[in-house]
């Protein structure tokens, strides 16, 4: 498969089917660390302790297990120039840490791209699996299985009293990261997401931007994780996940609903008014259009809207981000230029998804 599959396409396979609570919860996220034994951590090895990880990761591609999973396509990151590794991190393929180390760096991606190990990142192997919708076991027990794969033919640094090694040591015994990307808009408006967010940290979890640390969370979306892995198993670190998200997605339906109930016009007025600027703006930055989106999607998701679909607004999250916008232009463009052409990208798929 091309490499252009990965870079030149803004949805995802994945992104494509609505898994549940899609109306709320856009994505499920499960990431594991892991390191190889007798080798220093990626940001301490020299260049032919990488290259060796490298080539002991690639050997595990050859064998059978990991085709009954998927199709996979092995990605140096040498291979790929700036604007390409930008799109996979839009994309959430990969992480920006393994886009500005690409030295020895590599991601193994899958057809439908529900599927990233990112290989000599931050750890040897981070193993990503990405569900529509609030799906977080069934992309945990992919990742697992994933896992096991590897670990029958790689010899991981685990300690008995500690768990699982990692480079971070927040990251140390279970290894596991699980997420969910969440859409709250009406928790926002309601000025109840301070509160929400608070409770959030008073049991466990963390409150992040769309990509990761230290990223700021725009268009009222969230990405929600545990902060715990030592001293946990995964399934109590699921189910606290799974738990928290179930309450949150909650407060966000009632407020959807209060909203509905006593301020229905103004809602409206403001979806309506977001889509028509979308529509017809000439010029548009990425802040702007990721809250204009989201007031869209918000429309969509209470019936106030009759367009466009949530599958074009998916698309738009992606191609409307910088990388994307210079990937399709063929180079590199001010930022007054990816304005200009944000807004008629933006105009050009809303006329698209209506005549269609």
């Amino acid at each position: 498969m091309a490499l252009g599959h990965f870079t030149g396409e803004a949805l995802s396979e994945w992104m494509k089917d609505d898994g549940p609570d899609s109306d709320i919860v856009i994505s499920s996220r499960i990431r594991i660390a892991r390191n190889l034994r007798n080798y220093p951590f990626p940001m301490l090895a020299v260049n032919q302790q990488s290259e060796e990880v490298l080539e002991k990761v690639g050997q595990v591609l050859g064998y059978d297990e990991l085709g009954t999973i998927s199709r996979f396509q092995y990605v140096p990151l040498s291979e790929l120039n700036d604007l390409e590794k930008r799109v996979l991190v839009e994309k959430h393929l990969i992480s920006p840490s393994l886009a500005n180390e690409s030295r020895n760096g590599a991601v193994i991606l899958s057809d439908n791209e529900s599927i990233s190990i990112m290989v000599n990142e931050e750890d040897h192997l981070r193993i990503q699996v990405l569900c529509s919708g609030f799906q977080i076991r069934e992309a945990w027990d992919l990742a697992n299985q994933l896992d096991d794969v590897f670990e029958n033919h790689l010899d991981y640094a685990f300690d008995e009293a500690r768990g699982y090694l990692t480079s971070c040591p927040t990251n140390v015994g279970t290894g596991i990261r699980a997420s969910v990307m969440i859409h709250l808009p009406a928790l926002v408006f309601t000025q109840q997401i301070n509160r929400i967010l608070q409770a959030i940290a008073q049991v466990g979890l963390a409150v992040r931007g769309i990509y990761g640390e230290g990223s700021e969370a725009v268009g009222n979306l969230f990405q929600i994780s545990n902060q715990i892995t030592l001293g946990q198993t995964e399934e109590e670190i699921l189910d606290n996940l799974h738990s928290v998200v179930r309450q949150i997605i909650e407060h966000e339906r009632a407020a959807r609903g209060a909203l509905l109930s006593e301020s229905r016009n103004r809602l409206a007025d403001r979806v309506r008014r977001s889509y028509g600027i979308l529509s017809q703006a000439i010029i548009m930055d990425s802040k702007e259009a990721s809250q204009r989106l989201s007031d869209v999607r918000l429309g969509i998701d209470l019936g106030l809207l009759p367009a466009p679909t949530p599958r074009v607004l998916n698309e738009l999250m992606v191609m409307t981000q910088p990388g994307f916008l210079q990937q399709r232009a063929g180079g590199k463009l001010s930022p007054e230029e990816r304005d200009l052409r944000r807004a008629d990208l933006i105009r050009e798929r809303l006329s698209e998804d209506r005549s269609g």
